[in-house]
């Protein structure tokens, strides 16, 4: 057996050990293989997929979560989550998602007793502990349950599993809450989120896989893509369409990150807010 057979074969015997489960369901790479192997594993009757909806998560990425528990026949239940309204959070302090996942975590706790499933679980995995994240420390204080951690698993084999499994998502792009595309301490508009939702979409419609517009100030973006994908929109006719998108969506100055895509560039402001 390979490691990652057996990585699964931990999973698998975890979610077996909790009986039933409320999945906290995104649509990405890890949560949709949570979702699949918690339906393989407990079966449709002991799995609920629960999607949080608000103006920092895409309706793309809501959209997906609503077809794929149809078609996998997943009973899938929508709550509201508008972190907006969350007192502290418009300000993105450096513990903003602590702030988000707390009251997220509390809703799917709730949605877990009324429907009488045991435990919640979430997607987080290995690669996960070595960035800076906050809401780790809701998802400990809830007793969240992290099966893809528990079994030892990091992305890639996440996304090998996926492959395996024939999920769709085995190749997406990553995704994080489109807050997370604000410096630590500059104000989070629901204007701003829409702004960045519609750059990165019109981003993804020209066929770039990984992107990220991260915004300064009022009004200035920086786009982030894959270090390969740098020298293609630098062209003259991917900069002028690019270009003149963003400053119909609001922004007056458009960027290019030359060091490209990575995980967690906005925390290296997080000191200095």
């Amino acid at each position: 057996m390979s490691e990652i057979d057996e990585k699964e074969k931990v999973l698998e015997d975890y979610l077996k050990e909790l009986k039933s489960v409320a999945v906290a369901f995104s649509s990405g790479v890890d949560s949709t293989l949570l979702l699949k192997k918690a339906k393989e594993t407990l079966g449709n009757e002991n799995v609920i997929a629960v999607t949080a909806k608000s103006c920092s998560f895409p309706k793309r990425e809501l959209n997906e979560a609503i077809e794929f528990c149809k078609k996998e026949g997943i009973r899938h239940i929508i709550i509201e989550s508008e972190e907006l309204n969350i007192e502290g959070f418009s300000q993105n302090p450096k513990n903003r998602c602590y702030l988000c996942k707390h009251e997220l975590f509390e809703k799917i706790r709730k949605v877990a007793k009324d429907n009488n499933i045991n435990e919640v679980v979430e997607g987080s995995n290995m690669d996960d502990m070595g960035d800076y994240r906050p809401g780790l420390q809701a998802i400990d204080e809830f007793e969240i349950k992290s099966p893809l951690r528990y079994a030892g698993l990091y992305k890639q084999e996440i996304r090998n599993l996926s492959k395996k499994l024939n999920l769709s998502t085995w190749d997406k792009q990553s995704f994080a809450c489109l807050s997370s595309r604000f410096v630590y301490g500059e104000t989070i508009t629901e204007e701003k989120l829409n702004r960045v939702d519609k750059a990165e979409q019109f981003l993804l419609d020209m066929g770039l896989k990984q992107v990220r517009v991260r915004i300064h100030g009022e009004d200035m973006a920086r786009i982030e893509v894959e270090p390969n994908e740098i020298e293609r929109i630098a062209k003259k006719d991917y900069r002028e369409k690019i270009s003149k998108a963003f400053k119909e969506y609001g922004f007056s100055y458009v960027t290019l990150d030359l060091e490209g895509y990575r995980m967690g560039s906005m925390n290296k402001f997080k000191n200095e807010k």
